[in-house]
């Protein structure tokens, strides 16, 4: 789970500033003395300290900013969750949780100073009306988007708009050479939460959700049914990364492996109210083998499902210890555009766990503790994992199981070399992804040949390929021993040209096989069948 803070300590005058734009009211200006100084009229002076600011002082200041920054540090003194949305970050806040934007339904690069189409959402605006994989966006209606200095958002909000309204897009096409106008009509583009779903084996569907959005239910059932058509009868549901979000979602989700009457979590505010939460008889899945795969940056709604499983004895908890958040937020609008997400609650797992991490010296030192866990050994061995004998808790079936800062897994799988993690953070960051667009704008043809099918079956990354890799990463000064991470270099390549040329989908299907935590599901699912692998996963472990 990533955050970024700015750790802006303010004046005693800034925090009470910041104070009276929560909890006060107008004061006027011939108000008394004795009122200004009573202990009832707290809001009223503070107000009063804002508009004297405002009309009074020397200098222009621009006192929402301050606001805006006084407010992030009271509430970074509460705890490290609760935080202030500015109006400027509504709108996409809302985006990402809601589960869908309004648009025409492309992904792109500024590609030097045009936009370049990397893929068209299947189905979508952009797609329907024959946009391909590299045509370039240079207007939308009389607006122009090229241009070196044209910000990002400028771009994105001349191609939002709302829902079913047109736009009138030039595009150029490099391999034809044409330029040529098109009306694209805007239309409600999924933000997916259910990034990949594919059957891992004969007997056994794989779902990868991203965050607990809005529509992450819904996207999760679907897949699930889809699965099921196929032939699930078990699942591995990959929560790795997964920063968290909804936790009405996650109960849903819970929901379709518990059955009824079993607890999920059980929530408790200041005020001692608890609130229980049960499964209930809508379940589609119950009684069936489940393995959940969660990591370090595993949060929230995610350690919510990993919790709740585990202590009910449902399934195999696979992986390393979660990050450790088991505080409940709700969102609050402040009257202008803003928001506020407070903690209300903390929530707690079936046998009474409760897995949030310490925070009381503050944040930097609480999310300073996260970063601590890639020195102290405890992602290479769990052995290394500190765990208090007061926050033992027992399942129903006997299971020992510990809260205080994190799920720890039943199944170990420790973290990759640090060369291997290397690879994956040049893919995270999008450093692979926009080397394959640089190499598909050389002759994009030279795989229309492949069905998606044949791609993952047969396609293999050549040395000419990988040595234009390497020489590509040396000019950007990217220092790794390339040549010891040639087959994982090779397999990400893969997985990147897939996503390109075809979905996310087959990206997550080629990534699979050189996946170490879902190889070892894969063992402990087929014990005797697959005792050779288990063993060799084992060993590299």
């Amino acid at each position: 789970m990533k955050r970024i803070y700015s750790y802006i300590w303010p004046t005693v005058i800034a925090l009470a500033l910041a104070l009276g734009i929560f909890i006060g009211g107008k004061l006027h200006f011939n108000d008394s003395p004795e009122k200004l100084f009573t202990t009832n009229s707290k809001k009223d002076k503070l107000n009063r300290l804002i508009d004297y600011i405002d009309y009074e002082y020397v200098d222009e200041i621009d006192t929402d900013s301050i606001v805006d920054v006084t407010v992030n540090n009271i509430l970074d003194k509460l705890d490290p969750h609760s935080v202030y949305i500015s109006k400027k970050e509504m709108n996409r806040v809302s985006e990402n949780m809601k589960g869908d934007f309004v648009g025409i339904g492309i992904s792109f690069y500024k590609y030097r100073d045009t936009i370049a189409v990397i893929r068209t959402i299947e189905n979508g605006p952009s797609f329907l009306k024959g946009i391909q994989p590299g045509d370039r966006i240079l207007m939308a209606n009389k607006d122009t988007l090229y241009g070196k200095r044209l910000p990002d958002e400028v771009i994105v909000d001349k191609l939002k708009g709302k829902e079913g309204t047109p736009v009138k897009l030039k595009v150029f096409r490099k391999e034809e050479n044409k330029l040529f106008t098109v009306t694209v009509r805007r239309d409600r583009i999924p933000l997916k939460s259910v990034e990949a779903h594919y059957m891992l084996t004969p007997e056994m569907g794989y779902i990868k959700v991203n965050r607990f959005a809005e529509t992450t239910y819904k996207e999760f059932k679907a897949a699930l049914r889809s699965l099921q058509r196929q032939g699930a009868k078990k699942l591995a549901l990959d929560l790795r990364d997964n920063p968290g979000g909804y936790l009405g979602i996650a109960e849903q989700m819970c929901d379709e492996f518990l059955k009824e009457g079993k607890l999920i979590l059980f929530t408790k505010n200041k005020k001692g109210k608890i609130e229980k939460i049960y499964a209930t008889d809508k379940g589609s899945f119950e009684d069936k083998p489940i393995y959940v795969l969660i990591n370090e940056r595993s949060a929230s709604a995610s350690e919510i499902i990993a919790g709740a499983l585990q202590d009910n004895d449902i399934g195999t908890i696979v992986g390393r210890r979660s990050f450790g958040k088991g505080l409940v937020q709700r969102e609050m609008e402040l009257g202008d555009g803003s928001a506020v997400r407070l903690t209300v609650s903390r929530y707690y797992t079936p046998t009474g766990r409760s897995i949030q991490k310490t925070y009381k010296n503050g944040s930097k030192d609480y999310y300073q503790k996260f970063t601590d866990r890639y020195h102290s050994g405890e992602l290479i061995s769990v052995d290394s994992i500190k765990v208090a004998d007061s926050l033992k808790f027992t399942t129903p079936k006997g299971k020992v199981v510990y809260g205080g800062g994190g799920i720890i897994p039943d199944v170990f799988v420790p973290i990759g070399t640090n060369e291997e993690e290397a690879v994956e953070s040049m893919e995270s960051r999008g450093y692979l992804a926009r080397f394959i667009f640089d190499h598909l704008e050389e002759d994009r043809t030279r795989y229309d040949g492949y069905t998606q099918r044949e791609f993952i079956e047969n396609f293999k990354v050549d040395d000419i390929l990988f040595e234009s890799f390497v020489d590509y990463f040396i000019a950007r000064k990217l220092k790794m021993d390339y040549y010891a991470m040639e087959d994982k270099i090779k397999l990400y390549l893969k997985a990147v040209l897939a996503e390109q040329l075809f979905s996310p989908n087959t990206h997550a299907q080629i990534i699979g096989t050189g996946d170490v935590m879902l190889q070892k599901v894969i063992a402990l699912d087929r014990p005797t069948v697959n005792q050779q692998e288990a063993e060799r996963i084992e060993a590299k472990n």
